[in-house]
């Protein structure tokens, strides 16, 4: 096993670096960098710079319109994009769906999709989890009848990730009752514009509309917009959410984190206690650890051996490592954690020019600290909570 980057890799990862650095907008790294809010257009304007170069679908094979990147090459990317302050790409049409429709769609259906998809001009949403149906998908109960050559769906969906901005979304919807649960779902592309789809703001504690609930009330869909074959879309499901699984653990961010989390220390005069900076070191070593694990399975990849299935894995420590740097956060900051002036950062605001740049009793960096916080209490839950994941790594890789 070899852990160490070639020096044509290197020259990949200079390459991307200096790249990033010259087309990334200042004002969306600051934002990054100080964990504030990324509006529609940040995001966005991101991908389309991306999407330009031939990069958002940074994971796609050339004959589908990606670099043809290997995987140790798609980690340098990432890495490099993460510290430099990019925002991450809002996965689920280049990273989630696109694979889907690679692996399974039609030639019609790869034609008309994955283009938007490439290029960042159209917003893709995940319709997974329902009231009563979240780590356990094969409960979903969102209806699709075929009628003619439509379906007509009726259901809902619940904690649609930015939702409010989908031009699409992709639906695991029952389209049979007979068998296994499993055996009686589909894999469906329904056009959010189309009549009957209402969007509903799930509102958070920090006054952010991130979620939402989605309504299908007989939207009628174009049978063309099955993907493969209709009750086989569990098979299509479980692709998806490998990619989503590695994605979750996002060790790169957690890097970038790590560093963020020393500057409060250092700002909030909490660096020098020493039993506060054990827990650093201890974080720190996980993190380090969680990228020895993504190395090992890329450098399986790149001799040709067969790779750890470990995206459960991936996903449990990427997952508790988020909401212990956040937790840290908090901790280094102690009450001047909590204010969350919602129309102040709206405005652009970042501290009383006559307190020197203060939000009052504490530094800007603190502001959006509490919001982070309770934002990564999801991460143990979405894409199959970790109690779940824990059973399947014990019966896939411990045997």
């Amino acid at each position: 096993m070899d852990l160490q980057f070639t020096p044509e890799e290197l020259a990949f990862r200079q390459e991307v670096r200096e790249w990033v650095a010259a087309h990334l907008p200042p004002d969306i790294s600051r934002k990054v960098h100080s964990g504030l809010r990324l509006s529609r257009d940040d995001m966005q304007s991101w991908a389309r710079i991306l999407g330009r170069k031939g990069w958002l679908g940074y994971a796609w094979p050339k004959a589908f319109g990606g670099p043809g990147w290997n995987a140790v090459q798609k980690h340098l990317f990432e890495e490099e994009c993460a510290l430099a302050g990019a925002p991450r790409i809002v996965p689920f049409g280049p990273v989630m769906v696109a694979p889907v429709i690679m692996s399974f769609g039609s030639p019609e259906q790869q034609a008309r999709f994955l283009p938007g998809i490439a290029s960042g001009d159209v917003w893709w949403s995940q319709g997974y989890s329902e009231p009563g149906s979240g780590s356990d998908l094969a409960s979903v109960k969102t209806r699709a009848e075929r009628v003619g050559d439509h379906y007509i769906v009726n259901g809902q969906k619940t904690w649609t990730t930015l939702g409010q901005y989908g031009d699409w979304i992709f639906c695991l919807v029952r389209t049979s009752n007979e068998g296994k649960p499993q055996t009686g779902i589909s894999f469906l592309l329904i056009d959010m514009k189309s009549p009957g789809v209402t969007v509903r703001p799930i509102i958070m504690l920090d006054g952010e509309h991130e979620v939402n609930e989605v309504f299908f009330d007989n939207v009628r869909v174009p049978a063309d917009n099955l993907i493969g074959e209709e009750n086989k879309g569990w098979t299509y499901a479980k692709h998806l959410l490998a990619h989503e699984r590695t994605n979750i653990a996002d060790v790169n961010r957690a890097k970038r984190e790590l560093e963020r989390l020393k500057r409060i220390a250092r700002a909030e005069g909490v660096w020098d206690d020493v039993r506060f900076r054990d827990q650093i070191a201890l974080l720190e070593v996980d993190i380090v650890a969680l990228e020895m694990m993504v190395l090992r399975v890329l450098s399986a990849e790149r001799s040709g051996k067969q790779s750890l299935d470990v995206a459960g894995l991936l996903k449990i420590r990427g997952s508790e490592i988020q909401q212990r740097y956040a937790e840290l956060m908090m901790q280094a900051a102690g009450p001047y954690a909590l204010p969350f002036i919602q129309e102040a950062m709206d405005a652009g605001w970042q501290g009383d020019a006559a307190l020197g740049g203060l939000w009052p009793g504490a530094a800007h960096h603190c502001a959006p600290l509490a919001s982070t916080y309770f934002n990564l209490r999801k991460t143990t839950i979405y894409g199959g909570s970790n109690e779940v994941q824990r059973n399947i790594v014990s019966q896939t890789v411990l045997g």
